[in-house]
């Protein structure tokens, strides 16, 4: 009972505050009058009320932690897989490459070759003490090798290896004026070694060069000419050298080999204006042959109709544009041109049957529209299928043999996609293929998104079913654990090594989203720059190669280590057969050298057992089209009705 009654009925007073929420205003009005000492006053309650939901929430992400931490003790963990050998460098490794039976090491002070087997050093280049950042290399057969490199200057380095030495022969962005230098961008050596592709930039151009190597010439000049196999005298001459100059005009005089030879060079396509033609036929006059399609010029659209449609376009859509305005601002995505080498198609032409000379003002031969600019693409082994991921989230998997796309994908929620990769699929790699590049009728093509959140997908497509999108690793919470790096393993259907933030190395099962196993360096190492590792995988012995540091407390101390260690993970020390179904082996017959006739019967074998499929769906097509074609006839008699008086 209350210690003192009221005489008169309880008035409701006017609120002290008029910006206070209502859902406050209960609370406001005691009805017990023992705890009129325990109610704060305003803003006392309100401050109160917001401690109180940020208690709130932040019980509810500590229990969300320990529940996920609770169920991953309860997961099985993947084993741990140690280096099977490993080797020490001078200085700091920057990037890896294998060919053949050797290791190429870019270095902080050169370039360094050891031996695959036992990882001992056969050959040390560090003539002018350049930073080495990029390195590509790729096996000519009888012992020889061919390197392409990038220092920290941009500067691109041609290289041959031979009997276990270094001979450069052509910086390929060298210019007398330092004013006139440019940068590459990208480099890729083509496989086999017969092409090398530069994409070089300048003040404010853009372009790319295509190089033929002169290989055959190179195994025939370095067993004519000792000196020049055995490279030059790096370690006598080296104290004579002030220069990269200096250095240059001494290989030029000692090097024997011939030098590259400039195939193409690709500038970026003139934007698209207004027309001067009066007419078609003036338009048609400027066609070289009428073969290219697609790139915009040659056309009868003046300058004033392409003003007129872009008002339009902007005023119907003013608020759609400035909302995605807003958004590219706040989240745009980096775009880098790339390039790939494919090999010879089925219907087009390529490799040694044809002949280009370098052309300032190239013409592509075939176009393939995109709706969206493209942000990454990725080609399979066999170079078939290319695919293209835009910035509107769209994938898009082209045919090359054929000409036309398999499929066009959207991925969900329109994640940005930061890169793609084909892997072996454990359909294609069953089914009885006559050889490497051939695939069965309807092929199962299977491919991996990484998204820049850091969520994986896998993204399977074929001509007979509809494509389908699989969610293998969604956004990590804690950001140790989002991708650094991922890269697909061909010895295994289904198989990609995938690097996080954190240093840890797993081999995933795609098909199954499981972690088979982590590739782990000793306690005493740490993978080194894990969000941007050094590694590499050699496709031929099946073997990781990773850069591991030293463990050390002080970091100023460990980024002045004088040495780098590289561990070798070969997987078939490791007991993975039970986690991946066994690879048939099929015999490797290139497209490179076969006659266009075979091409053709190919072609044509392929097209015949697409049309025994084809005959399947004809009766459910022409359905279609009958009742289509009697809906437009019953539209057209409705309109004819309504037009008689």
């Amino acid at each position: 009972m209350p210690a003192r009654v009221r005489k008169h009925s309880l008035e409701i007073p006017p609120p002290s505050e008029e910006d206070w929420l209502k859902d406050d205003e209960e609370d406001f009005f005691l009805q017990d009058p023992e705890r009129i000492r325990d109610a704060l006053p305003q803003p006392f309650r309100m401050v109160n009320k917001l401690v109180m939901l940020v208690f709130e929430n932040a019980m509810e992400i500590i229990e969300r932690r320990e529940t996920l931490r609770e169920a991953q003790k309860l997961k099985v963990r993947p084993t741990k897989c140690f280096p099977t050998a490993e080797f020490q460098v001078t200085g700091t490794a920057n990037c890896l490459s294998v060919s053949g039976k050797f290791i190429f090491v870019g270095l902080s002070v050169g370039l360094a070759a050891f031996r695959m087997y036992d990882c001992k050093q056969v050959c040390v280049w560090d003539a002018v003490k350049t930073e080495i950042c990029v390195i590509h290399s790729s096996d000519l057969g009888n012992e020889h090798h061919v390197l392409l490199t990038v220092d920290e200057m941009g500067l691109v380095s041609l290289f041959c290896f031979h009997r276990e030495s270094f001979l450069l022969i052509k910086i390929l962005n060298e210019v007398e004026d330092i004013s006139k230098r440019s940068t590459c961008v990208e480099v890729v050596l083509s496989s086999g070694g017969d092409y090398a592709g530069v994409l070089l930039q300048g003040n404010s151009k853009v372009w790319l060069e295509v190089y033929r190597l002169p290989k055959d010439s190179w195994l025939k000049e370095t067993e004519r000419s000792p000196g020049a196999a055995a490279g030059l005298a790096f370690r006598e001459m080296r104290s004579s050298w002030t220069s990269v100059e200096s250095f240059v005009s001494a290989n030029k005089a000692e090097a024997k080999l011939s030098l590259p030879v400039l195939l193409l060079k690709v500038k970026p396509p003139k934007p698209i204006t207004g027309t001067n033609f009066k007419g078609p036929l003036d338009a048609l006059k400027k066609v070289d042959d009428g073969s290219v399609l697609g790139l915009g010029h040659n056309h009868l659209i003046k300058d004033s109709q392409w003003e007129q449609q872009e008002a339009i376009f902007r005023s119907i859509y003013r608020e759609f544009l400035e909302a995605e305005g807003e958004s590219e601002s706040k989240d745009e995505v980096p775009r880098r041109a790339t390039f790939h080498f494919l090999l010879p198609s089925w219907i087009l032409q390529g490799g040694l049957e044809i002949k280009v000379q370098p052309d300032a003002d190239l013409k592509p031969d075939v176009v393939w529209p995109c709706a969206a600019p493209i942000a990454c693409s990725a080609v399979s082994s066999c170079s078939r299928y290319l695919a293209l991921a835009c910035e509107d989230s769209a994938i898009t998997i082209w045919d090359k043999h054929l000409g036309y796309p398999l499929s066009v994908t959207a991925m969900p929620e329109k994640r940005p996609i930061r890169s793609i990769h084909f892997l072996q699929s454990a359909a294609a790699a069953s089914s009885e293929t006559p050889c490497l590049g051939v695939d069965p009728p309807s092929p199962t093509v299977e491919l991996l998104v990484l998204c820049t959140d850091g969520s994986l997908y896998l993204l399977r497509a074929s001509r007979a079913k509809k494509p389908s999108i699989t969610l293998l690793a969604d956004r990590p919470e804690d950001p140790n654990l989002v991708v650094s790096a991922l890269v697909p393993v061909l010895a295994f259907p289904s198989a990609a090594l995938v690097f996080s933030r954190d240093g840890t190395v797993s081999l995933m099962n795609t098909a199954t989203s499981q972690t088979v196993c982590c590739f782990s360096s000793p306690p005493s190492h740490a993978v080194a720059s894990p969000w941007q590792p050094v590694f590499t995988l050699d496709t031929v012995n099946w073997c990781l190669l990773l850069r591991g540091d030293e463990q050390q407390a002080d970091a100023l101390a460990q980024s002045r280590a004088s040495h780098s260690t590289i561990f070798l993970f070969y997987f078939n020390s490791y007991p993975l057969e039970e986690a991946f179904p066994k690879k048939p082996d099929l015999p490797f017959k290139s497209l490179q050298n076969m006659p266009l006739f075979e091409r053709c019967n190919m072609f044509l074998r392929d097209r015949q057992q697409r049309l025994l499929g084809l005959e399947e769906q004809l009766p459910e097509y022409w359905s279609r089209l009958q009742a289509r074609a009697a809906a437009m006839d019953k539209e057209s008699q409705k309109i004819k009705g309504q037009k008689k008086p």
